[in-house]
């Protein structure tokens, strides 16, 4: 008999709002469920409900939620719109 592992998988997601030109980082287990509720504005919080529309521009996985909350505390801290186009483009990697 096999088994089966399932690994819950968490992101760091980057969204970007053409309405404000500003991007978004945060991190998730359900990418998809997130994204809804920045869109929605009768639930989401005051920052991000000014710029809806969000488009995802990258997900990243992890294998923990830990992992993530690092990886977006990191991204956060660097403060640069430089450094997220870049992992836009190129990838995260620390």
């Amino acid at each position: 008999m096999l088994a089966f592992f399932v690994m819950d998988q968490y992101y760091v997601y980057i969204i970007y709002s053409e309405l404000i030109d500003k991007f978004y980082v945060g991190q998730t287990g359900d990418i998809d469920k997130r994204l809804l509720f920045h869109n929605d504005s009768q639930r989401n919080n005051i920052w991000t409900k000014r710029g809806i529309p969000w488009v995802l521009k990258k997900a990243i996985p992890f294998n923990s939620r830990t992992e993530a909350l690092k990886a977006e505390k990191f991204i956060k801290s660097q403060k640069s719109r430089k450094v997220i186009l870049a992992i836009i483009q190129n990838g995260y990697s620390k």
